[in-house]
């Protein structure tokens, strides 16, 4: 089609995908991806996010990320760089603003207490959340459950997969047990991810008090662009301060990836996703970068998500996700009709719980756990 004919030839053609599941006829104006991307953003499971934790719980300030703006961030940021390397910025997009979609509520304390939950059940891990999000649970359409999506797009979203979980989803899988490479576009998502929470959890940080510039500036990385914005803007404070310096964060990021992608490319010479597939993975940072980079990451782990406000929610938030996976599970009666499953196989019904909890919002949870245990709440 006219609109990819610009794409690289390692880049993802939307004519040589797998396809959908179920078959469609392709649309006049839109390409394939870019009707993947319109039925992501139509979703009930999208416009949940916008009450979802990154790091803070949305009540707890107007300006702090949710999982919506994050994933707004991620595509912005994968787009950029797609269209410098010429792989599909459409498929990028639709990856980027999907790949939260099956997210629990409170951040990754709700994922792991989850999981710990289903533990017997085949357990619960968000990006296979993510996938059942857009293959199944999803109710928009007559002719079929979930969203219809295209191959490349699902397996983007498939981020992370076990060996056993793998042989259980068939194709879209198939990689975990070959140990190929997914797309270029789904290795770059994946790393727009990275550089999107690394710079946007900082400014998240500095703005709640919890982390100051004088602790950060034990990060060689970000103490260089730091002194730099100084140096360039001398007597500049405050959040302009702040936000030249993220900026410059997210330009190093960027720069350095599309330099060094640029790198690996030329000397693989990948014709095709084919050849993509049999490579090493070739959207990467530079050995100095990737060093940089996990530093910050262990400096926010040590500093930001281990801080002891952040752990006092992340215990409200534990209770919260296990109290209530306990209460269905001894009563499901106490769930939704839809949620009920009339077999009598346990499994079924802890996946429904699943679906159901990683399903709500931050404050809709709450609101539930005040309804089952709160003599105040009818």
């Amino acid at each position: 089609m006219s609109y990819e004919t610009h794409l690289a030839p390692y880049a993802v053609q939307s004519d040589k995908d797998a396809g959908r599941r179920f078959e469609e006829a392709p649309h006049a104006s839109r390409s394939q991806f870019q009707r993947d991307r319109d039925r992501i953003i139509h979703s009930t499971a999208f416009r949940r996010l916008e009450y979802k934790t990154q790091v803070f719980l949305n009540h707890e300030g107007d300006l702090f990320r949710t999982r919506l703006t994050h994933s707004l961030e991620v595509a912005q940021i994968g787009r950029s760089l797609a269209r410098n390397l010429r792989l599909n910025e459409d498929l990028v997009e639709a990856v980027a603003l999907a790949h939260d979609l099956g997210h629990t509520p409170f951040g990754h304390v709700g994922q792991d207490v989850l999981n710990e939950c289903m533990h017997g059940y085949g357990g619960f891990e968000h990006n296979l959340q993510s996938l059942r999000v857009v293959d199944e649970l999803e109710e928009m359409y007559g002719a079929f459950d979930g969203l219809n999506l295209m191959f490349a797009t699902r397996e983007g979203i498939l981020k992370h997969c076990s060996l056993n979980n793998a042989k259980l989803l068939g194709p879209v899988a198939q990689r975990f047990i070959d140990r190929t490479q997914p797309s270029l576009e789904a290795q770059l998502t994946n790393l727009a991810d990275e550089i999107a929470y690394n710079s946007h959890d900082i400014d998240d940080g500095l703005r709640s008090g919890l982390i100051t510039i004088g602790q950060l500036e034990q990060v060689d990385f970000f103490a260089r662009i730091w002194h730099d914005v100084q140096r360039s803007h001398p007597g500049l404070a405050g959040r302009r301060a702040i936000y030249e310096t993220l900026r410059r964060v997210i330009t190093a990021l960027a720069d350095d990836l599309l330099a060094t992608s640029r790198e690996l490319l030329l000397e693989a010479a990948p014709k095709s996703i084919e050849d993509v597939r049999a490579a090493p993975p070739l959207i990467r940072f530079s050995p100095q970068m990737r060093k940089d980079a996990t530093e910050l990451k262990r400096f926010l782990r040590a500093n930001l998500y281990s801080h002891y406000k952040v752990n006092r929610m992340r215990v409200k938030a534990s209770r919260v996700i296990r109290e209530l996976y306990e209460a269905f599970m001894q009563d499901p009666v106490l769930l939704p009709p839809d949620y009920q499953d009339k077999s009598g196989d346990a499994h079924r019904q802890a996946r429904k719980i699943a679906d159901y909890i990683a399903g709500m919002t931050d404050r809709y949870a709450f609101k539930e756990y005040r309804r089952l245990f709160s003599m105040d709440e009818l």
